[in-house]
């Protein structure tokens, strides 16, 4: 068991939410330099939109997570 607070907790999870965050927004850019390319490579199109997904997965975790460590007591 951990002896985190809860504080603690809320800015470790707040701090890895920021990491995938910055994970997606670069994978979005990646997707959108291979779209502009004149003939874009669909395997790379699907490797980087299922990256993506992976990561709003994550992200919705993340988020229950959070909602659970917010719900406990001090």
């Amino acid at each position: 068991m951990t002896t985190l607070n809860k504080s603690e907790k809320e800015q470790l999870i707040d701090a890895r939410f920021r990491q995938l965050e910055y994970r997606k927004y670069g994978l979005e850019l990646d997707l959108i330099v291979e779209n502009a390319k004149t003939t874009p490579d669909t395997s790379a199109v699907d490797v980087i939109e299922t990256a993506i997904a992976e990561i709003d997965t994550q992200i919705a975790a993340l988020n229950t997570e959070l909602t659970a460590v917010k719900a406990l007591t001090e």
